[in-house]
């Protein structure tokens, strides 16, 4: 292995040992424009089944959007405790999946791949859009195109989450959150998309002692298994 192939491997491996779930936020910290271009980049940059991108992202920026958004993180009960990692951190991005995949919106990626220059003629557009298709299709018959799409939703909050870790700010992935309140504020069931998950991103607070703390990983050995 070269030198700076061994570098890139050591850096990596650098922050998947230190990223982690952040617990506080320091509320006077904003992470720079340009960072947040390339956190939202990394999000649309996600590879998908197909290419579909069977996903919206909804970025609250300040403290208006943050709001919002924390309306589905009520102050009390069992999922207060998500409030102040939504209204402390710097940007929370929602999640959602496209609840279907139609024509209308299957054609609207078609032509945006074309505009891009991925075929090369009329013949090879019309292959993958029969492709994709059938693909589509297959998950129509089996009823679970909803499922299918959500699967995809979490590769991009895993690319996102790397993004964080390699651009230095901190994240916190969060599922407990009144999925409907979302859906409520932002109009998500008429707009065919279901909230499935909300990352805070930032930096930590000082007294956010999960900073602290090792990291812990089953041994490879158990994860493992050569085929």
């Amino acid at each position: 292995m070269k030198s700076d192939e061994r570098m890139r491997l050591m850096d990596l491996l650098h922050v998947l040992k230190k990223r982690y779930a952040t617990k506080a936020y320091d509320a006077t910290r904003r992470i720079p424009e340009e960072t947040v271009n390339q956190l939202l980049e990394a999000l649309r940059y996600s590879p998908s089944s197909v290419n579909a991108q069977p996903w919206h992202f909804i970025v609250a920026d300040d403290e208006a959007g943050r709001q919002r958004v924390a309306k589905a993180t009520p102050d009390i009960g069992s999922l207060a405790y998500n409030r102040p990692k939504v209204l402390q951190a710097s940007h929370v991005v929602v999640l959602c999946a496209r609840n279907e995949l139609p024509e209308s919106y299957l054609t609207e990626v078609l032509d945006k791949e074309q505009q891009d220059g991925r075929y090369v003629d009329s013949t090879a557009r019309d292959g993958f859009a029969a492709a994709r298709a059938g693909y589509v299709k297959q998950h129509l018959d089996a009823g679970d195109v909803m499922f299918w799409n959500q699967k995809q939703v979490y590769i991009a909050q895993g690319f996102l989450l790397l993004a964080a870790g390699l651009l230095g700010v901190d994240a916190t992935p969060i599922e407990g959150f009144l999925p409907e309140a979302l859906s409520e504020e932002f109009g998500l069931e008429e707009k065919g998309l279901t909230p499935l998950v909300m990352v805070s991103l930032g930096y930590h607070a000082d007294s956010d002692a999960n900073a602290r703390l090792p990291k812990s990983r089953l041994a490879r050995d158990v994860v493992f298994s050569k085929a």
